[in-house]
């Protein structure tokens, strides 16, 4: 059932970037297709994204005005930390990723990409961090493909994490937190992801990941019926406005917190969409991702020992 849900996630962000207009109709149904999804079935996701956006307010982009506690306006990641890639141990053999290490970390977290894999800016994140004072991994779910820099497109990127089992991410997400682990001598631990990325901080915490001292989901889909209880995480989960289809899900995640005993933090942030922490994607809004980037320096700072 986990696996049905964690594919459902990737074939529908398929369909909302066809009705927002971010990929073309033909784009929509070579992705759906790389996935299995017959053209038939495909053909009604599209229209009735089509119809859903038709009926749904438009965010509203905003230029640059505001800038990460280091970074300038119009460059986010100044000053960010060069990440070096890395090797290390996984549970099914090596895993890639990008490290950056903070001068005087004051924690270390595992940073979760989108569903494109492991891009550029997910590494810059990592050194965002680092600047910022947190040793940061942002690591590859596509290690067990040969890495995002091996697959030719998005698409088919795309179609090996829907093919891939929520089991093998959780495995492979717990190697990360042993490497940061190993590399900053016990410094407390966090996550932070996006889209899917954020949905798989949301599995980690119902797998019952006991080593976070906090997570940051930022716009991801928790699973159906969520079980937090086996976490002690401090959770900052982070909303788009714009974000139907994910802020759909937020209460049945803030009850999953409530029920488990869990301290958290629900921000949705105004006129923002679907991935708006990304400055290099079409959605980018510059005011929330600087406002959410603060949110969570400070939740790490209070929340990390």
């Amino acid at each position: 059932m986990e696996r049905i849900e964690h594919k459902k996630y990737l074939v529908d962000e398929v369909g909302i970037d066809y009705a927002d207009g971010l990929i073309s109709r033909r784009e929509a149904l070579r992705r759906l297709g790389l996935m299995g999804v017959h053209a038939v079935a495909a053909s009604s996701l599209l229209a009735a994204c089509a119809r859903e956006a038709e009926d749904s307010p438009q965010a509203t982009a905003t230029a640059p005005t505001a800038a990460s506690p280091t970074g300038t306006p119009d460059d986010p990641a100044a000053d960010a930390v060069p990440a070096d890639d890395i090797t290390f141990s996984g549970p099914r053999g090596d895993l890639l990723g990008a490290y950056a290490a903070a001068e005087q970390p004051r924690g270390a977290v595992l940073v979760i990409h989108e569903n494109r894999g492991l891009k550029d800016h997910f590494k810059s994140v990592a050194g965002r961090l680092a600047r910022d004072g947190y040793s940061a991994l942002a690591i590859d779910l596509l290690s067990e493909e040969g890495g995002t820099a091996s697959i030719d497109d998005d698409a088919r990127a795309m179609a090996a994490l829907s093919d891939a089992s929520p089991q093998r991410f959780v495995a492979d997400m717990r190697a990360g937190l042993d490497e940061l682990t190993r590399r900053n001598n016990g410094a407390g631990l966090a996550m932070w992801g996006f889209c899917f990325g954020g949905g798989q901080v949301w599995n980690m915490l119902n797998a019952g990941e006991r080593r976070l001292a906090a997570a940051a989901p930022f716009y991801g889909s928790p699973p159906d019926n969520p079980d937090f209880s086996g976490s002690q995480a401090a959770v900052l989960a982070v909303y788009a406005e714009q974000d139907a289809r994910v802020n759909a899900t937020r209460d049945a995640a803030e009850a999953a917190l409530r029920e488990a005993g869990l301290e958290h933090k629900i921000l949705t942030f105004e006129g923002a969409d679907h991935a708006f922490f990304n400055d290099t994607g079409q959605r980018y809004h510059a005011q929330a991702a600087a406002d959410a980037y603060r949110e969570l320096l400070d939740w790490f700072g209070t929340h990390l020992p």
